[in-house]
């Protein structure tokens, strides 16, 4: 199947970031292309339901309405923030690009305190993250954790108003949105590990798509894609899904890849870390051979203690 001459249609989730990211990815496609691309809003169970991700079912809440209008044919391709997906592949459906990732780190933003390490004793933090939560704790017991959903906006006025001292969220999303003078901290991956993926999109398209599998592949970025290959192959392996206290990183350097992970205990009283380097040209084994360290390590009781 080839790309005919028709508008390009991406499907994005509603919110002010999903729609910047997808305006993006819209942006390099129409100039790829030289066809018109059109972004189409759609709304996913995790963007209306109330309470916490984790007990909505977390993995894949924001995303399987995108799928079902993809496979459906409604759209041409689906944006989401990779971190969001599934580890287990979908049927009919391929990544056909990771474009280049944004800084993956987590961020710190208070109102009452340079730095997470200098925050007052007892100081509320705010996240939905149970993996940031977790580190937290484990780096500051005396931290009070309160959770917290909502978009950017809506996370960030509950520091504005008073009601919670600071909260943890993704650098790559303030960066996307323009919004990074708010940061007070960029939290150094010791401290505060992120979560597989962040940062990263995942430019989905249905598999048979050869003609548009193509032109995405001009967005593609190998080194993006090797990271995130070994990041959430880790995550898979250990079975874990993405509101598990997990956070995990691949860099690179020249043709080597080294990948940390973390995975703490809900009160963060106990945090087991590890890294292993290996080739960029083997990103999934080197995550599965991390994995199968961890495991050995205790990684699944810590896990099971949720």
């Amino acid at each position: 199947m080839t790309v005919s001459a028709d508008t390009l249609r991406v499907g994005t989730r509603r919110s002010a970031l999903a729609r910047a990211q997808s305006g993006a990815v819209a942006a390099a496609l129409g100039h790829v292309s030289g066809q018109p691309v059109e972004v189409v809003g759609i709304s996913t169970y995790g963007d209306v339901a109330p309470g916490a991700i984790a007990s909505l079912g977390g993995t894949g809440v924001f995303v399987s309405a995108l799928r079902e209008r993809l496979l459906a044919g409604e759209i041409d391709l689906a944006v989401h923030s990779y971190k969001d997906l599934p580890t287990a592949p979908q049927p009919g459906l391929t990544i056909a690009a990771v474009p280049p990732r944004e800084d993956p780190r987590d961020v710190l933003v208070s109102g009452v305190g340079p730095s997470l390490a200098r925050l007052p004793h007892g100081a509320r933090i705010g996240t939905g993250a149970p993996r940031r939560a977790a580190q937290i704790r484990a780096f500051r017991p005396d931290l009070q954790v309160a959770p917290l959903r909502g978009n950017v906006g809506t996370r960030i006025g509950a520091v504005a108003s008073g009601r919670l001292d600071g909260i943890v969220l993704a650098r790559a999303g303030l960066a996307r949105l323009g919004r990074l003078s708010e940061v007070t901290e960029v939290l150094d991956p010791s401290v505060m590990l992120p979560a597989p993926a962040q940062g990263a999109l995942a430019v989905e398209c249905r598999a048979d798509d050869t003609g548009l599998r193509e032109l995405l592949a001009h967005l593609d970025c190998s080194s993006s894609r090797a990271a995130v290959t070994a990041e959430r192959t880790l995550l898979a392996a250990v079975a874990a899904g993405c509101t598990a206290p997990l956070g995990a990183l691949a860099e690179l350097s020249d043709d080597s890849l080294t990948l940390r992970a973390v995975i703490a205990a809900h009160d963060g009283a106990r945090v087991l870390r590890m890294s292993l380097t290996g080739a960029v040209t083997a990103a999934a084994e080197l995550g599965h051979r991390l994995a199968t360290s961890l495991l050995a390590a205790g990684a699944a009781k810590l896990l099971e203690e949720r």
